[in-house]
Formats: C-alpha cells, sequence, structure tokens
C-alpha cells in the first residue's frame, strides 16, 4: 500500500521516516517530495509498505501524532486521477 505523509518537517529524511513506518512492516520505499530547483524537501512525501494490514495499522497509528515537532498527516494515498489529452476529466 502506498501512503501519504504531509506536514513533515523541513529536516527530516528519508531514513527517518523509513525508520518510523518499519515498526509497523516492511516499508519497500519512501520518498520525500523535493522543490526541482532548490532540493528543499516540500514538507510532504510517500511510504509504500509490502503488507496492507501493517500499512493500516501504520496510518492509525501514526496519523496525528508527532514528529520532528510537528503533526504529520498520514493516509492512504489516492492514485493520479486520469484526465483526457484536453484537459477534462474522464
Amino acid at each position: 500500500m502506498n501512503i501519504f505523509i504531509s506536514n513533515i518537517s523541513f529536516k527530516v529524511r528519508e531514513q527517518a521516516l523509513s525508520d518510523l513506518f518499519s515498526q509497523y512492516g516492511k516499508v519497500t520505499s519512501v520518498r520525500i517530495i523535493k522543490d526541482k530547483e532548490t532540493r528543499r524537501s516540500k514538507g510532504y512525501g510517500f511510504v509504500e509498505m509490502e503488507d496492507d494490514n501493517e500499512a493500516q495499522a501504520a496510518i492509525n497509528a501514526l496519523n496525528g501524532t508527532e514528529h520532528y515537532e510537528r503533526n504529520i498527516v498520514v493516509a492512504e494515498a489516492k492514485g493520479k486521477k486520469a484526465v483526457t489529452s484536453d484537459g477534462s476529466p474522464e
């Protein structure tokens, strides 16, 4: 399951998120989204976990908790909305 995390402190690195979520199960990937020009964190990212039950347990346990002095928001990531070539929703 792909998990979306927002309100991440700009100090947090991917390894810290991996350590946080691995308490609940196997983490397969971690990605903090960065600004293309400044390479600075945009304050959100994604963690992918192998097992959906473990991922749900992590979401339930970590949503709203304090991490690096910020209350993180943790939820199941929703897929990108499909759009047609003219930009309108399908």
